[in-house]
């Protein structure tokens, strides 16, 4: 059940969003800057027009190119450009799925890249995964990330003040400050219209764990999928406890409730024409996959999110 999801080489990252929690419409900007064949020149986040050609400021200009490589919207393919993904053309080209991030499958897919993946995210895929506690200060999170960092790679020094920047940087993203500022600093992030993290009173944050009135279920069946593929590929059949309750699950991962498991998964068969099922017999709970459920199958999950 806790099987190691995070894939074999896997690189930690705790910095490059430049301290700025992910806006609505900066995925769209990185997107926009594609040339021919899908690809973006990597020179266009450093180059001196970068500025004026995205409206921000230079370290915006590299929090932009930090978001879209970690929520897959951009690719590094190679030593002079980003790729775009397919998905991210599907849904950010003009006349796409949700070229705007309006739609809050947008946000749900982009949090299950940062958290249920730890895409160039490792601290989102820590605090969701790992971090079992109801509610918790910024404090508390300091020294057991610090550790979980040292277990993914013993030999890297990180200091305090990285990780308590990536910490914050990741609890402002679900729980936005309130009070004064300039309305970029306090603009409200993607993340925090999913309703994941509260700060409850001052530096107290807790999950809100239940049903996801917002998390259409085409991404709850990607997301599966993708769990799938990663923690226990070639496998017919998946249990409940796993769904629910696995490290990387989208149990975990979108702080779903049993009830709230349950009832997604119950409707798998309708949603997927059966090539994912649901069995619940002599108190073995679990979910079947047919051969025909391929990588292409996966990714038609994500536009019927969008029907």
């Amino acid at each position: 059940m806790n099987a190691k999801i995070l894939p074999e080489g896997y690189t930690a990252h705790f910095s490059g969003h430049e301290t700025f929690p992910l806006r609505q419409m900066w995925l769209k900007k990185a997107f926009d800057q594609s040339v021919q064949a899908g690809t973006v020149p990597k020179s266009t986040f450093t180059a001196e027009n970068a500025i004026a050609e995205f409206g921000v400021g230079k370290n915006m200009v590299a929090s932009i190119r930090h978001w879209a490589l970690a929520c897959d919207v951009l690719r590094d393919t190679s030593p002079s450009e980003y790729s775009i993904s397919p998905i991210a053309n599907e849904i950010f080209r003009d006349g796409g799925l949700d070229p705007y991030s309006e739609n809050p499958s947008t946000a749900w897919y982009v949090h299950w890249w940062l958290a249920g993946k730890g895409n160039r995210a490792t601290t989102w895929y820590w605090l969701f995964n790992h971090v079992t506690a109801p509610s918790f200060t910024r404090d508390d999170l300091e020294a057991p990330l610090a550790d979980f960092a040292r277990t993914l790679d013993p030999k890297r020094k990180l200091s305090t003040s990285t990780l308590s920047r990536d910490i914050d940087t990741c609890l402002r993203s679900y729980a936005p400050r309130s009070g004064a500022g300039t309305p970029e600093d306090f603009a409200e992030p993607m993340l925090g219209e999913l309703g994941l993290i509260s700060e409850e009173h001052k530096s107290h944050f807790a999950f809100r764990r239940g049903p996801k009135a917002t998390l259409d279920d085409g991404i709850f069946a990607f997301a599966l999928l993708d769990f799938w593929d990663n923690s226990a590929k070639g496998l017919s059949s998946l249990a409940f406890e796993a769904i629910a309750y696995g490290e990387g699950s989208p149990g975990r991962v979108f702080k779903l409730d049993e009830d709230s498991v349950a009832q997604r998964l119950l409707a798998l068969g309708d949603l997927t024409n059966n090539a994912l099922s649901w069995t619940d017999t002599a108190g073995l709970r679990q979910v079947h996959r047919k051969k025909t459920v391929t990588d292409e199958f996966k990714m038609s999950m994500i536009a019927k999110a969008y029907d």
